[in-house]
């Protein structure tokens, strides 16, 4: 278990280190009127506790992800720990907290909006199509994958449950963020850490072994290595935990609730240290139940056998009956509570694009209503193709994100190599992924890869020379 208390270990360093570091860069200002205060409309600018909102924030950007992704991860072995761990910290915490304090810094606005400003108009028409889109297909899926394992433990009729389920999504869309996701949602936010903690004490004190990573498990562990290469696609397959995009849809959220910047770091920062520690645990839980990495893959190959039957498998072997609740709520609740932040982002990225004021019920419903137009339309659909397509689709929102972050450090005349090492790294993932995966071109290996590593040098040195050329003209 080296490799993976080491692991932890780094990633509750590196937010009080890198932390820090990141928050002095970006200059979180205490002083600072935000827009909970400026902009209250009792609706979706409402001031919020410390505590609540990281709750929140930490639920929304989990839900299923750090836990159904580590588990998909886990099968190529412990090499997984790295990408979470460095993933974590470097990409994912960075994207989360300047997501967050951008849209702080940009008076609540969505997260379209705001890279626009530092991409340019173009770039913001692509994100306000591309974002929302993302979230109606979350906001969908949300729907129909809950509702389904609700049918097979209740036995009722799949239809009925589905409406039940948009009814819900409807009225959190519209309703104030105080009277409803504030009241219930720090409690399952705190329902998933518990279960993260109880399998933690669990694998630690009886008798399970992790594998460890040396130089002998330093390779891909996955059933089919040729088709599944570790880069690009582990890094597609691990996404919450590590890095996603997402994410930028939801802190824009919480950013509407925050009362001083300097709680962005516990919030934005803290909260996506914390969803990596999750990762890191099921990633651990998935290895070491079945007996190894290789005996995971085989187990997840036989028919019936997803990541829902595992998490419920293993919560109630390993936690009993406490553990067959929290599992509950883990397959069921959590992508409920994400589903409905979809679309309240979906309802506030539209309303900001057409600059509609949302005060008032009717003028929400009239975005709203549109948007459970288009879900209830697309539930009818296949998704499987669809879905394979949004693990890199939501890779590509969280590169983009990283870019703006970039060109706004350098606008504001601050070091952004921090931002442009993450925004090269994850321009090279989606690149190589898009061109190598079935569902893309599916070219050769290496060709993809290294036509993806080109692509993140040339962008890098065309953000160089552009902006050093810059700094020349204004001296």
């Amino acid at each position: 278990m080296i490799t993976f208390l080491i692991c932890i270990a780094a990633l509750i360093v590196a937010y009080f280190v890198y932390g820090t570091y990141i928050e002095k860069r970006f200059g979180a200002d205490p002083n600072k009127p935000t827009p909970a205060i400026t902009k209250n409309d009792g609706v979706d600018f409402v001031p919020l506790k410390l505590s609540k909102i990281f709750l929140i924030q930490f639920l929304n950007i989990a839900g299923l992800g750090p836990i159904f992704g580590a588990i998909a991860g886990a099968l190529w072995g412990p090499v997984a720990f790295l990408w979470i761990v460095f993933g974590c910290i470097f990409a994912g915490s960075v994207h989360d907290y300047f997501s967050g304090m951008l849209s702080i810094r940009h008076g609540g606005e969505s997260i379209a909006e705001i890279v626009g400003k530092y991409l340019g108009l173009s770039v913001k028409q692509f994100m306000r199509i591309f974002s929302v889109g993302l979230l109606i297909i979350v906001g969908v899926v949300f729907v129909k994958g809950p509702a389904t394992i609700l049918q097979g433990i209740t036995g009722g009729d799949l239809t009925i449950i589905m409406v039940a389920i948009f009814a819900y999504y409807l009225l959190a869309t519209m309703i104030p963020i105080d009277k409803l996701i504030g009241k219930i949602y720090p409690l399952f936010g705190m329902s998933l850490l518990i279960m993260a903690v109880g399998l933690l004490v669990t694998i630690l004190y009886q008798d399970y072994t992790i594998p460890n990573l040396n130089i002998s498990s330093f390779q891909n562990f996955h059933p089919s290595p040729e088709k599944y290469p570790i880069f690009p696609m582990l890094f597609i397959t691990i996404a919450c935990g590590a890095i996603s995009g997402f994410h930028s849809t939801q802190s824009p959220l919480m950013a509407r609730c925050i009362s001083n910047e300097r709680d962005g770091k516990i919030i934005f920062f803290g909260a996506m240290i914390t969803e990596g520690i999750v990762a890191l645990i099921w990633a651990a839980v998935a290895m070491a139940f079945f007996g190894g990495v290789r005996e995971l893959g085989a187990t997840m190959a036989e028919p019936g056998h997803n990541a829902a039957w595992a998490v419920n498998t293993i919560c109630n072997t390993m936690l009993g009956k406490i553990g067959g609740v929290l599992a509950l709520i883990g397959v069921v609740a959590a992508p409920i509570t994400s589903g409905d932040t979809a679309f309240r982002s979906a309802r506030l990225t539209i309303a900001d694009s057409l600059n509609l004021n949302q005060g008032s019920l009717l003028k929400r419903l009239w975005v709203t209503i549109p948007i459970f137009i288009v879900a209830l339309a697309l539930t009818q659909i296949d998704f499987a193709v669809i879905w394979r397509y949004f693990g890199w689709a939501n890779q590509v929102l969280a590169t983009i994100v990283l870019w703006a972050a970039t060109v706004y450090m350098h606008t504001v005349k601050k070091k952004a190599w921090f931002l442009l090492i993450p925004s090269m790294f994850m321009t090279a993932v989606v690149s190589t992924y898009i061109l190598v995966a079935p569902e893309g071109f599916g070219l050769p290996y290496v060709l993809s890869i290294s036509v993806g590593i080109g692509l993140a040098v040339i962008l890098g040195g065309w953000f160089i020379i552009k902006h050093l050329s810059m700094d020349k003209e204004k001296y």
